[in-house]
């Protein structure tokens, strides 16, 4: 007899979703769907408003990377109104990036993925969590919770919000850098640093290798993925060209503003999400297991798969260890929280090597901007993927359009696989466990939506 199974909802996600599964009357997985409730309807609501407001608007979309969607916001309007910013006003926006990149990975990787790996995917639920990690190594717990806090409050003493950030503005930044907040801000940024080494040795040499065969299978699928990357091929955050590689690994680049020419979107009737694919790859979309089109992954490892190095020593040390022992493209799906790791390393090198250059407190922050009729793509890579906002404005500058691809929303058709996969592989005979459905959802996790 058939039976359907849901999942509701995922725990450790900072979205909100389920999955459903269906067993055939074998007990056998006939289909697996996740189904996320993202329906925002910012690209509607923004219509008639003033450009220059939505970097302050667009920020409440994630209460998880509002940074992110500050900084794209603010680059799409500089877009429309034909405005660059200063050199200062960048780099100092690049900086709050990097910070908010690195107290995220903090926050993904021991509050939601831990538990997973420090207990066990088969651990009770009652222990399988953020209270199980403070007990099981409570001297480590309070460490992260101290750097993660310790992130944020960098970024609150100088922007004044950690949270639904203001300080970018078109032509740069809201207000230069002291030289006394400089050399705080370095202080503490290398203390963070110093924690994210350690955290990679500590997944490197006690948690990963206990669970390799977990990481090599669960579910693995094979895709494309897309990224950032510099003059140099080099993985930015920040800024930079995007590359599209295919499952084969050959890439093309391309700037953001032209995304239309290589990714659409496509809706599908279980979610309320958008669909990404490659479309420049001619291929169309389809979510079947057994024979995928169009599909590409974003968010930590796919941009260390298109990269092709890491622009900072250390981070490159670990890209290098990493490729070593799983190649390029790397496909496991668990991979991502290795990446991750050696992204929060980037993050935390790259914030220390902007500080050091005391240009930073260069007082010329903010370029004249009138704003005008015109078009404007902004992208950054946010923690879950690369982030677009695509706006168009009258020539009173008011708001015409908008298209958003939030990061999540590239993982929506891979997460869809990779929980099919994982699904189908454990489950067998109608047998289902809470650690099977635990493991299942470790899947999703590993893309942090």
């Amino acid at each position: 007899m058939s039976r359907n199974i849901t999942v509701q909802p995922i725990t450790r996600i900072e979205g909100h979703a389920s999955i459903g599964i269906e067993l055939d009357d074998n007990g056998n997985v006939s289909d697996a769907r996740v189904n996320f409730m993202s329906l925002r309807g910012f690209e509607k609501f923004v219509e008639g408003k003033p450009a220059e407001e939505l970097p302050r608007i667009v920020s409440r979309i994630c209460g998880i990377c509002p940074w992110m969607h500050h900084l794209a916001s603010t680059k799409a309007v500089e877009g429309c109104f034909g405005a660059t910013p200063t050199p200062t006003g960048s780099r100092l926006r690049e900086l709050m990036q990097t910070l908010a990149h690195a107290e995220d990975k903090l926050l993904h990787f021991f509050f939601l993925a831990a538990p997973d790996f420090v207990m066990g995917p088969d651990a009770d639920y009652s222990v399988r969590n953020v209270i199980g990690i403070v007990k099981s190594n409570p001297e480590l717990a309070t460490q992260a919770v101290r750097m993660r806090q310790k992130a944020k409050m960098i970024l609150d003493r100088f922007s004044k919000k950690t949270i639904h950030p203001v300080a970018g503005v078109p032509g740069g930044f809201c207000k230069p850098l002291t030289e006394e907040d400089r050399v705080d801000m370095l202080a503490q940024t290398r203390e963070i640093m110093d924690f994210a080494l350690f955290t990679m040795d500590l997944a490197k040499n006690e948690i990963f290798p206990q669970y390799l065969d977990v990481i090599k299978e669960l579910g693995t699928i094979t895709t494309g993925f897309l990224g950032t990357v510099d003059k140099e091929g080099a993985l930015n955050l920040y800024d930079g060209r995007l590359r599209l590689m295919q499952p084969s690994g050959e890439f093309e680049e391309f700037d953001a503003a032209d995304y239309t020419d290589y990714l659409a979107e496509k809706v599908v009737p279980f979610s309320y999400g958008k669909f990404p694919y490659a479309r420049r790859w001619n291929e169309g979309f389809s979510l079947d297991p057994d024979n995928p089109k169009g599909i590409y992954r974003a968010n930590t490892l796919a941009r260390i798969n298109v990269a092709d190095k890491m622009a900072t020593p250390r981070a490159q040390a670990e890209l290098e260890e990493f490729r070593a022992a799983f190649g390029r493209p790397a496909q496991a799906t668990l991979l991502y929280h290795y990446a991750r790791l050696i992204e929060e390393v980037y993050a935390c090198e790259r914030a220390v090597e902007i500080l050091e250059d005391k240009e930073i407190t260069n007082p010329d922050v903010r370029a004249h901007v009138e704003p005008g009729a015109g078009r404007g793509v902004g992208c950054v890579e946010a923690p879950r993927g690369t982030l677009i906002h695509d706006y168009s404005t009258d020539e009173n500058g008011l708001i015409t359009s908008a298209n958003l691809i939030v990061g999540t929303t590239h993982n929506l058709g891979p997460i869809n696989l990779s929980v099919h996969r994982a699904a189908k592989d454990l489950i067998k005979d109608g047998v289902v466990t809470e650690g099977i459905l635990n493991r299942i959802e470790m899947a999703v996790r590993a893309y942090d939506p």
